[in-house]
């Protein structure tokens, strides 16, 4: 008799997973902005749900930082003032070049930074189809393998962390015209000087790209 392997059981989501996700995706790519105050009422008669898995999701959402509270009159997306703009860029600048760097040190072929250039690839495909959204989801995920190919685990939860507040400055960034272009250019940049094993000039590249977002957001604010 042949033997049977156990392997494990697809689940389903749950209800409270399914709207935590909606919800969070809306705030994340706009569709719930910080201008907006809402209820948990409101929410759940847009969701065609209970008031119960949107409260938790609610909740989750609010200890992750995305949302805040307004006492009697409901919750909005968290407002990242330029404060925490600043102090976000401060972290990200002294955590990547410090990553370039060692992954300059690291690297034996240049067939390790293939990741990297099919991130581009896919970058260059968002611009195309001007899809802003996918754009920031891979933007992300081009910093991130940054800390990953250098092997900095620490380093990497803490990109982690901060993603959600970076995906909501990054997506006020690009929607700036001619923005994405200069980002997909920018990555480009910095890949071209990992590859020539060139650790000062992946740095300058890294502050060079990060010091242009947030010349791009202080436009944005002030336009």
């Amino acid at each position: 008799m042949e033997e049977v392997q156990l392997k494990p059981i697809a689940k389903e989501k749950t209800t409270q997973d399914k709207v935590y996700k909606q919800i969070k995706k809306a705030i994340l790519f706009g569709g719930i902005t910080s201008d907006e105050i809402f209820t948990e009422v409101q929410l759940a008669e847009t969701l065609n749900t209970s008031r119960t898995p949107v409260r938790a999701a609610i909740q989750d959402l609010v200890k992750e930082g995305l949302l805040v509270a307004i006492p009697r009159k409901g919750m909005t997306v968290k407002k990242i003032t330029k404060e925490e703009q600043d102090e976000i860029f401060l972290v990200r600048s002294a955590i990547e070049v410090e990553a370039v760097k060692k992954l300059i040190e690291i690297i034996t072929s240049t067939e390790q930074l293939k990741s990297l250039k099919i991130i581009l690839k896919q970058q260059e495909e968002a611009l195309e189809n001007d899809d802003a959204i996918r754009f920031i989801e891979l933007d992300h995920e081009f910093h991130l393998s940054l800390t990953k190919l250098a092997k900095f685990t620490i380093i990497e939860q803490i990109l982690t962390n901060l993603h959600n507040l970076t995906q909501l400055i990054g997506l006020r960034a690009v929607r700036k015209p001619g923005r994405m272009r200069s980002v997909l250019i920018e990555h480009q940049q910095i890949v071209q000087a990992i590859e020539e094993k060139n650790p000062e000039l992946a740095s300058k590249m890294i502050v060079n790209h990060l010091e242009n977002t947030k010349e791009t957001l202080v436009v944005i604010d002030n336009s």
